[in-house]
């Protein structure tokens, strides 16, 4: 299993929002490159980035953070946020992006979205983002009357890489990872989760590689790193068991 650590972007800033909230935002950081550098001397091999300004613009608003990032890190990122044109897609994979998430554009563009990931093979990852078990989406500012399991089996069949499922309700809030809601999804559907919101300590590591046999690809930790709930070496190891 994949451990994901996370580097949300804020006006060129490294930060954490709780469920979201563009008003509650915690700074971590002003060198996101440096950030990166720190979690690949811990082993990581992989890294999601997301463009938080950029999922409520529908365009990039941190690329030079970005781009700095892939720089300084020699493993895999994943990178969300305001990604909805072709032109956005192929961008960001020249500039040495390895997977692109995209959520707001899966819901209201999914032509689209099947397209890109029939071109770009394992590059495309759908966000499912949930409240209520209802899609969320524009940064999570709104909440559609589609229920995610009905999005998710849309690209069954589209050769997407990943779902990246999260919680909104548990996102940066440290109330662990809801994994029964995530399990069920990766159940439901033929295409790989990366579970995402509220991992609190290494137990949420555990849960989730001990049911990484059900579809299980991955899981994004934030704030737990951050505020030093969880070890990084040590989630990777016990992730790397599964």
């Amino acid at each position: 299993m994949i451990v994901f650590p996370a580097i949300d972007l804020k006006a060129g800033k490294v930060v954490r929002l709780a469920e979201g909230d563009m008003d509650r935002a915690t700074i971590y950081g002003d060198d996101p490159a440096a950030q990166a550098a720190i979690f690949a001397e811990a082993g990581a091999g992989h890294l999601h980035v997301v463009d938080l300004d950029g999922s409520f613009a529908g365009s990039a608003q941190n690329r030079e953070a970005v781009e700095s990032i892939v720089a300084a890190f020699p493993g895999h990122v994943q990178l969300g946020g305001g990604i909805r044109r072709r032109e956005d897609v192929e961008g960001w994979f020249d500039a040495g992006v390895s997977r692109i998430v995209m959520g707001s554009a899966a819901l209201k563009d999914p032509e689209f979205v099947k397209d890109m990931a029939r071109e770009f093979e394992n590059g495309i990852v759908v966000a499912v983002d949930a409240k209520d078990g209802m899609v969320a989406t524009e940064g999570w500012a709104e909440v559609s009357d589609v229920p995610v399991v009905d999005l998710a089996r849309r690209f069954e069949d589209a050769g997407v890489a990943a779902l990246l499922f999260t919680d909104i309700g548990r996102d940066g809030l440290l109330k662990g990872v809801n994994l029964e809601a995530t399990v069920d999804l990766a159940r439901q559907v033929d295409i790989p989760v990366i579970a995402s919101g509220g991992v609190a300590g290494i137990e949420d590591i555990e849960a989730l590689a001990e049911a990484a046999h059900e579809g299980i690809e991955g899981v994004i930790t934030g704030r737990a790193l951050y505020d030093g709930r969880l070890d990084l070496a040590e989630a990777l190891a016990k992730a790397g068991r599964a």
